[in-house]
């Protein structure tokens, strides 16, 4: 964690608990936009106008929330608009590191050795934790986001008059009812496996976990269609897929979210395989950076032994080729 631009101790997974020991998420910092020709977005500073090679995203394999702008990338063609730097997978006692793991990247703006490197680059006064996704301008060399929600919706819309695109993530005819599911699915679903896994008493944990198959038991249901709402993709499929695809692999045991498997839910299967046959999808998605990262976390697994992905996950990629 830094603290006044310092990096003061062993990186730990929970680093704030509330009264009844429930896991609290640290609240994104940066929260400028890109958008078609710099004005302010709705939060933040203005000045970022949709460049071709200005920006860099920094994201982590491994992470759901960096995974969701990865796609987003993916699916919207920027891959030669928005240039890509992953970091290594396995946690450290100083966070996200560069390089040495096949997959991972070394810093190529400021040869930075880990990510917290990036936030004092960014503030030399930056208290809190470094996380990813973190969306960098090359031009001006300041951090213009690093909260996924907003990524994500800025990659909807902010490149389009450069690179036109046939998806839409967030379209207006869906606005209210994709406004209406993401806060419910983030807080019981995509933060409630972390409730979960990191809660520090009994009560905490009991009510995260039946806030997520409750849930889950709500998507099942909600399927009848190719995708969450009807047979549009959306921004909601995305921040759904990235939870689901890691659940059963490394939520249901490590974080004990264990009371049913993915793979109890026919539909839930179905969907996925539907998700990651969509072009683009596939590619974002590493199961060896997803397994060493989560497991590397010391606080659940002391022992540092990996497991291997369970067959029935690695089914549901052979099906979608």
């Amino acid at each position: 964690m830094l603290v006044d631009g310092k990096w003061m101790e062993k990186w730990q997974p929970v680093q704030k608990a509330d009264e009844r020991g429930r896991f609290v998420r640290q609240v994104s910092s940066f929260r400028s936009w890109i958008t078609p020709d710099g004005r302010p977005g709705p939060t933040g500073e203005g000045g970022f106008e949709a460049e071709p090679g200005r920006y860099r995203l920094y994201v982590a394999l491994i992470c759901p929330w960096a995974s969701r702008t990865l796609i987003a990338r993916k699916l919207k063609g920027l891959e030669e608009m928005i240039e890509v730097t992953v970091v290594n997978p396995i946690l450290t006692d100083q966070g996200w590191r560069f390089g040495g793991f096949p997959g991972a990247d070394e810093d190529p703006l400021l040869g930075a050795r880990y990510m917290h490197e990036i936030y004092t680059r960014a503030d030399p006064h930056f208290t809190g934790r470094a996380t990813v996704p973190v969306l960098w301008d090359m031009k001006r060399d300041v951090m213009v986001n690093n909260e996924s929600a907003d990524i994500l919706r800025m990659l909807d819309t902010a490149f389009e008059h450069l690179v036109p695109s046939d998806i839409r993530l967030y379209p207006k005819a869906y606005a209210a009812e994709i406004d209406v599911l993401n806060p419910r699915i983030y807080d019981l679903l995509n933060n409630g496996v972390y409730k979960a896994g990191f809660a520090t008493s009994q009560a905490a944990y009991d009510e995260a976990m039946n806030g997520i198959f409750a849930t889950l038991d709500e998507l099942e249901n909600r399927l009848t269609g190719n995708f969450l709402i009807g047979d549009t993709l959306t921004e909601t499929d995305l921040r759904t897929f990235v939870t689901l695809i890691r659940f059963d692999a490394a939520y249901h045991g490590l974080f004990k979210t264990n009371r049913r498997a993915i793979r109890d839910y026919p539909r839930l299967s179905a969907y996925l395989v539907r998700m990651l046959q969509v072009p683009g999808i596939r590619e974002t998605i590493d199961m060896e950076h997803i397994l060493q990262g989560y497991y590397s976390i010391k606080a659940l697994n002391p022992l540092g032994v990996i497991p291997k992905a369970p067959e029935h996950v690695q089914l549901l990629f052979e099906q979608s080729k």
